[in-house]
């Protein structure tokens, strides 16, 4: 035990110390730029920025399903990052609305016109060429420009194959006899040529069909069982669809959404009002169904909220946060030295490692903080210290039977432990169902108040059974303190206790 106790206390410190080390600003200490991309991420009540609130509202006839929500969302996505936005935050809400959060943001005018746009899908004739999934490209209805995405073509994400869109798969799987003819995605053709219709800014590829031209689109399953693709298409755009592919079997074809390549299979056959496309995992399938479905049906997204946030509201908050937190760790801190003496001087030293590891953890996940998720974190630090109160109670307790120090310190912790242990848990459960409830509400508030509390009960938990019992049983081993006055222990009832050791 006595050997175990002292790696424990090396553990403590290494990790204490990477904690600290992490907690520092980037410029300091920044060992091999390792720092560079740790950072503390602000949400928008700190930073300030634009939230805006967009409800779907398709037209007579059409319904908006999950698909094509979350379509939208991924199509609002690119645009952001597009945006040059740092840390922005998508998400839907219900099963009509999408929330968007953009941090830092300089021009909210711009940013509501780019984000509310409809979803323009294309399939276009890539003329031979083989288009990587991330290709920004201009087409016969319009370029970048007319989709108010040309930001995106500055955005380091938007050079990068699959940002933002679907990574496509490099399979070619072969056509089985009497099978329904397939677009499948293939690698790049080097004997491909560029288009001869160019314009300064790149070549013109030709629009075969648009989104509005695309009845549907679902997840199917081929006849070995494998997930693909299936879409429909309109009655028109299938005679066109028909003569094109007929006439370029074996060639790839683009899928661009917002002028933005997202796949490009190649067509194993001519295919009419019905196809499919395969050679993708199960997780790209949905995802390529989900931009589809996006793309037909066009969705006008309507804003039904927009808020702006200052930035001096945000660094003012963030100054009364940490005044408050301050104010808070100094109380408990006095609480615990007053009525738990050395007991409690070494949970308030476990207390500042439980603060710089959390703090550590909300840089290197990265979290990022609200107000609400500062206010979860203080209290997660009166919690903190809950444990080491149930723990020292029970000590007091087991000193005043007449345990020895030893015993008594093993005791209290393993008595206490059933305690911290379902009362944690339960805490838990509760920030877990918070979570859940604030994602699908589209809430940030409530999401960040849940995380940063869960991180902080479950740090909690090692810095009151390890870090706490590891300083006290290397205090008892040292032969530091033994008598029981300082631990909280005086004359009772029974008598008064030995003014001795405690051993």
């Amino acid at each position: 035990m006595r050997i175990r106790s002292w790696h424990t206390l090396l553990f403590i410190i290494l990790l204490t110390l990477f904690a600290g080390w992490v907690d520092l600003p980037g410029d300091m200490l920044n060992i091999g730029g390792f720092k560079d991309e740790i950072q503390v991420r602000e949400g928008l009540d700190l930073q300030g920025g634009l939230q805006v609130t967009l409800q779907a509202n398709p037209p007579a006839g059409q319904e908006v399903d999950q698909d094509t929500l979350d379509g939208a969302r991924n199509t609002i996505e690119r645009r952001v990052n597009g945006l040059g936005v740092s840390e922005p935050l998508i998400q839907t809400r219900g099963n009509n609305q999408i929330l968007v959060e953009l941090p830092g943001v300089d021009d909210p005018e711009q940013a509501v016109g780019v984000i509310r746009e409809t979803a323009l899908l294309e399939i276009i004739d890539p003329q031979g060429l083989f288009l990587p999934a991330g290709t920004v490209v201009t087409t016969t209805l319009g370029g970048p420009q007319d989709t108010q995405s040309d930001a995106a073509q500055a955005s380091p994400q938007a050079a990068t194959p699959g940002a933002g869109g679907i990574a496509s798969p490099f399979a070619t799987p072969g056509t089985p006899a009497g099978a329904t003819p397939e677009a499948t995605p293939v690698a790049t053709s080097a004997a491909a040529t560029a288009p001869e219709n160019s314009t300064p800014t790149g070549p013109v590829y030709t629009t075969i069909i648009d989104g509005s031209e695309l009845a549907d689109a679902y997840t199917g399953f081929d006849q070995t069982g494998r997930a693909v693709v299936r879409f429909e298409l309109k009655g028109g755009a299938a005679d066109e669809f028909f003569q094109y592919t007929n006439s370029h079997i074996g060639q790839p074809m683009s899928i661009a959404i917002d002028k933005r390549v997202i796949s490009s299979p190649v067509i194993n056959g001519p295919i009419s009002n019905e196809g499919e496309i395969t050679g993708m995992s199960p997780a790209e399938v949905t995802d390529l169904v989900i931009q589809l479905k996006a793309g037909a049906l066009n969705v006008p997204l309507d804003v039904v909220q927009s808020r702006t946030v200052g930035p001096t509201l945000g660094a003012d908050s963030i100054d009364r946060s940490i005044v408050a937190g301050a104010v808070g760790l100094g109380i408990v801190a006095l609480f615990m030295i007053v009525f738990y003496r050395l007991p409690g001087i070494l949970s308030v030293v476990a207390l500042l490692i439980y603060t710089a590891v959390t703090f550590a953890i909300f840089k290197l996940i990265p979290v990022t903080l609200t107000l609400a998720g500062i206010a979860g974190f203080i209290l997660s630090i009166g919690m903190a210290v809950d444990a080491n109160v149930l723990i020292f109670a029970r000590l007091k307790e087991e000193l005043r039977r007449g345990r020895t120090l030893s015993s008594a310190i093993e005791a209290g912790f393993d008595h206490a432990w059933p305690s911290i242990r379902d009362s944690n848990i339960t805490t838990m459960i509760t920030t877990f169902i918070l979570y859940l409830f604030g994602n699908y509400t589209g809430t940030s508030i409530i999401t960040g108040f849940a995380l940063t509390l869960f991180i902080g009960v479950a740090v909690s938990m090692f810095t009151a059974i390890i870090v706490t019992r590891t300083f006290l049983r290397l205090m008892f081993d040292a032969g530091l303190a033994r008598h029981r006055w300082w631990f909280g222990v005086e004359g009772d009832a029974a008598g008064t206790l030995s003014a001795g050791a405690a051993d």
